[in-house]
């Protein structure tokens, strides 16, 4: 697996842990993330940057992350969402909003496959028709 791929659910998990417990910081959580994890495989270095990056951009640009989120979603409030879904969908927007440097299509391909794994059933497929339609009002092509 790839070491931004990694970087990605470690972000996703780090994530996922602030909203549960708030009081700890980016770089705690995901480092509770990476201690946690199976992988047997060091750490990469510039794996672990990318993903401290998206947490702190996440956690400090969720004002303009949420509300892109809610406008764009049909019929669903964020806080109606699954946990894993709403930090799938702010990753995402996080990468297509602030990060130019990471194509239109991997941001949503590497999306939808953390929306498979650590999602339900309709994760996937709700990422994926989400992404798309705020990378256009982006107008990330």
């Amino acid at each position: 697996m790839g070491a931004r791929r990694v970087a990605r659910e470690r972000a996703l998990q780090a994530l996922y842990q602030l909203e549960v417990a708030p009081a700890a910081s980016p770089a705690e959580a995901l480092e509770t993330a990476w201690a946690a994890s199976a992988d047997e495989a060091p750490r990469d270095p510039e794996g672990h940057q990318f993903a401290l990056e998206l947490v702190q951009g996440v956690r400090e640009k969720g004002g303009e992350l949420d509300p892109l989120i809610e406008a764009h979603s049909q019929n669903w409030r964020l806080d109606r969402m699954t946990r894993i879904d709403r930090n799938v969908l702010r990753l995402g927007v996080f990468e297509l909003k602030f990060r130019s440097d990471i194509p239109r299509n991997v941001t949503i391909n590497e999306a939808v496959e953390l929306g498979k794994r650590f999602g339900n059933e309709s994760s996937s497929a709700f990422v994926n028709g989400l992404l798309d339609r705020i990378a256009q009002a982006l107008g990330k092509t």
